[in-house]
C-alpha cells in the first residue's frame, strides 16, 4: 500500500469513527433507505435504525431505563403518556423551520396541536386485505374474520388497542369506549375471531398474504399498501363499520445524546421533496401540504392512504384513556388466555 492510499485509508476511518451518529426508534419499513442515505450524505453523519412492533412494547422498554434513542416515532396517544412520565423533550421550533409544512387539519386532531414536544409524521389507519384469488366473496366488513372456512388462514394485530377497536367496531361501538359492558362484548367477538386466526401478528402478515399463507389480515394501511403495490392479487378493503386512525409523531426523548442532529432530521423529513419521497416509498399519508402536491394523483386514490369520504366519519382517532386503559388490559389478557 503507497503512502499515499494508506494516508486516504486513515482518514477515512478517522473521519467514520468522529462521525455523529444519529439513532432512531420506529416502526419497521417506516423511512425510505434512500432518505436515510441523503441525510447522512447531507450532514457528514450516520443513522441507526431500531424497529418496535407496538406502541406498549416501546413505552415499556422506555419504562425499563432505555436511553441513547435521539429521535423516537410513536402514536399520538402513546406520546400522551410517555409526556406525562416526563420522557419527552420540546421541539425547538427555530431549528425546524419547516414545521410550517404540517397541514393544520391534522394538527387539529391531535392533542400537541401547537407541536410543543411532538410532531406529526404520518397519519394512518388499520384495515384488512385479502388474497382476491382465494376468496371470490370478499366483502368490507371486520365480519370476514367470523368466517371458519377461513380458518387458519388469517391474522389479527397483536396490538391491544387495535384488535380491541376492531372488535368494538364490528359491534358499533366506539374504540374509546369506557363502557365495561361494551367492553365485554368485544372481547367475546376477539375469542370467537380467535378460533379462525393462524396467530395474533405485527410483521409476518405481509410476507404472508403476499405469498397467499394468509388470505386475509388485519394490518397497517401504509404495510398494506407496500404488499398491494407489488402484488395485484392483493386488495384492501375497508370496513364499512369503521376502525382506529392513528396519527405517528416524531418525539425527541430527553435521554436523547444528539438532540441537534435530532432536530435536524425531523426538519429533513419535512422538507417537501424528501417527504413526497418518502411518503411514495413507504405507503403512509404524510400531513405535509407542500409534499402532498409533489406526489402522484394515483397515490393519493389508493384506498390505503385516503379513507372514503362516506367512511370517514366513522373511523376515531386513538385516544389515551388514563385509568381506563386497564379495562383493555384485562380485556386483552383473556382474550390472549382463551383457548
Amino acid at each position: 500500500m503507497t503512502a499515499k492510499r494508506f494516508l486516504a485509508c486513515f482518514l477515512l476511518l478517522a473521519f467514520t469513527l468522529n462521525a455523529e451518529t444519529l439513532h432512531l426508534y420506529t416502526w419497521a419499513d417506516y423511512v425510505s433507505p434512500d432518505v436515510v442515505k441523503k441525510f447522512e450524505k447531507q450532514k457528514g453523519c450516520k443513522v441507526v435504525i431500531d424497529t418496535f412492533d407496538s406502541n406498549e412494547s416501546m413505552f415499556a422498554k422506555f419504562k425499563a431505563g432505555a436511553g441513547g434513542y435521539d429521535v423516537v416515532v410513536p402514536t399520538a396517544y402513546m406520546i400522551q403518556v410517555m409526556n406525562a412520565e416526563g420522557m419527552l423533550a420540546p421541539i425547538d421550533h427555530a431549528q425546524v423551520p419547516n414545521l410550517a409544512n404540517i397541514d393544520p387539519a391534522v394538527l387539529a386532531k391531535v392533542k400537541d396541536q401547537k407541536m410543543e414536544h411532538s410532531v406529526p409524521y404520518t397519519f394512518a389507519y388499520a384495515t384488512i386485505a385479502v388474497r382476491k384469488d382465494k376468496i371470490k366473496d370478499a366483502e368490507p366488513t371486520w365480519a370476514m374474520f367470523d368466517r371458519p372456512a377461513l380458518a387458519g388462514r388469517v391474522t389479527l394485530l397483536d396490538d391491544m388497542r387495535e384488535s380491541i377497536g376492531a372488535a368494538l367496531k364490528s359491534l358499533g361501538h366506539s374504540i374509546n369506549t369506557r363502557d365495561e359492558a361494551q367492553l365485554a362484548a368485544a372481547r367475546e367477538v376477539l375469542i370467537r375471531w380467535k378460533k379462525n386466526i393462524a396467530r395474533f401478528d405485527n410483521e409476518g402478515y405481509k410476507a404472508g398474504i403476499d405469498s397467499a399463507e394468509f388470505y386475509l389480515v388485519h394490518g397497517y394501511s401504509g404495510d398494506l399498501f407496500q404488499v398491494q403495490m407489488e402484488n395485484p392479487k392483493v386488495e384492501i378493503l375497508i370496513p364499512r363499520e369503521g376502525g382506529t386512525i392513528g396519527c405517528d409523531e416524531m418525539v425527541i426523548p430527553k435521554t436523547a445524546k444528539q438532540p441537534a442532529l435530532a432536530h435536524a432530521f425531523i426538519n429533513f423529513l419535512l422538507d417537501p421533496d424528501i417527504a413526497a419521497e418518502n411518503m411514495e416509498w413507504m405507503g403512509y399519508y404524510c400531513p405535509n401540504k407542500a409534499a402532498l402536491e409533489k406526489v402522484s394523483p394515483e397515490f393519493l386514490k389508493n384506498p390505503a392512504i385516503t379513507i372514503p369520504a362516506d367512511l370517514q366519519a366513522k373511523w376515531e382517532v386513538i385516544e389515551d384513556l388514563g385509568p381506563d386503559l386497564a379495562k383493555y388490559t384485562k380485556v386483552w389478557d383473556e382474550v390472549k388466555a382463551a383457548r
